[in-house]
């Protein structure tokens, strides 16, 4: 594998870990913010739930300037907007500029999950597009994993322990944004949309050394014929045979949301000391989740080409089904030991 091209798609990736971080680290702290500001629960589920409402924006909005000033220049701010989200949570003298704060990281979060898989499969040659564009993927769990642990070494320092578990992803999100600048434009958009075809050919062949000039410009044409047809065919999206499957799709990706699985990561903590726990145990516990979903992550990745699919969405449909309802079960009867067991399971 040409290791300019690894590199490029691990720096794009990194976008992955800042959401999987993003999503995770407030489990540490919204114990300590509730009480704090002296949160209704109303509020307290906004305040928690904020970067959420930026992330659906972010996604829905992510393309716009991705097309209009490059993936390259987005990938860059997406970096800025997650170093603005942790400084701004970290310091919020009240729960309205850490409501805003949380948005502006929720907007990083929702572009990161449009632009930073396009730019990866981009500049990724097709024998190896889908092992590259799974490093977004893993990073996600792998970011998770690594907020819970931040988490557990950070709450013993002291009252402001919770700002600086929001305030760590920082350092991250400054050298992710320092690495972007080194990153080349996507070929496509270079061909597509802002028609450099000398700059495109240039960075054809950094990604592809060993092909001739006639090789490149053989690949430049093809991106062009691919780009010009896939904007005649933009209208017909909607068509009867297309309208299903994309549904299918969206429902999948709806309900995988809807199964509870945001509560669990932003609450897990809160989640172990109701079943017990003091709250160091219930931090370290949690580090249990992140471990579970890197692994299974691995699990589903070498099972899916020889399960399937549906397979897969079965086993993991009924399997959640099973594990949130004895969660629900083991508080419901006070069998507490079942608890963690079912949430990892989850």
């Amino acid at each position: 594998m040409n290791g300019r091209i690894f590199f490029w798609s691990l720096t794009s990736a990194l976008a992955g870990f800042l959401f999987g971080f993003d999503t995770v680290v407030i489990s540490g702290a919204e114990k300590t913010i509730q009480a704090l500001w002296g949160l209704t629960p109303f509020v307290h589920g906004i305040a928690m739930a904020s970067a959420l409402y930026g992330t659906v924006l972010g996604s829905l909005l992510g393309g716009w300037p991705a097309d209009r000033f490059g993936r390259k220049a987005t990938l860059l701010w997406i970096g800025v907007l997650y170093l603005l989200g942790a400084v701004g949570s970290a310091l919020a003298p009240n729960v309205a500029v850490f409501i805003a704060a949380r948005v502006v990281g929720g907007l990083g979060i929702g572009i990161s999950t449009v632009v930073a898989p396009m730019y990866i499969a981009e500049i990724a040659p097709p024998k190896q597009r889908g092992r590259l564009a799974g490093m977004f993927q893993f990073n996600i769990v792998f970011g998770i994993l690594i907020a819970f642990v931040s988490n557990a070494l950070l709450a013993g320092i002291g009252e402001h322990a919770w700002r600086w578990m929001l305030g760590v992803a920082a350092f991250p999100s400054l050298l992710y944004a320092l690495f972007c600048l080194g990153l080349p434009e996507s070929p496509r958009w270079l061909l597509s949309r802002k028609g450099d075809r000398a700059s495109a050919l240039a960075v054809l062949q950094k990604i592809e050394p060993d092909s001739t000039r006639e090789q490149i410009a053989a690949d430049a044409d093809e991106i062009v014929a691919a780009s010009s047809a896939e904007q005649a065919s933009a209208g017909h999206f909607w068509t009867n045979r297309l309208r299903r499957p994309i549904l299918l799709a969206f429902l999948i990706a709806f309900f995988n949301q809807l199964s509870g699985i945001n509560a669990i990561l932003y609450f897990a903590p809160r989640i172990f000391e109701l079943t017990g726990l003091a709250t160091k145990a219930a931090l370290l516990q949690s580090i249990g989740i992140g471990l579970t979903n890197l692994v299974f992550t691995f699990v589903g990745l070498w099972l899916i080409d020889r399960l399937g699919r549906r397979t897969l969405l079965y086993i993991g449909s009924f399997g959640y089904i099973l594990s949130l309802g004895l969660v629900a079960w083991g508080f419901f009867t006070q069998h507490y030991v079942i608890v963690p067991v079912c949430i990892f399971a989850f």
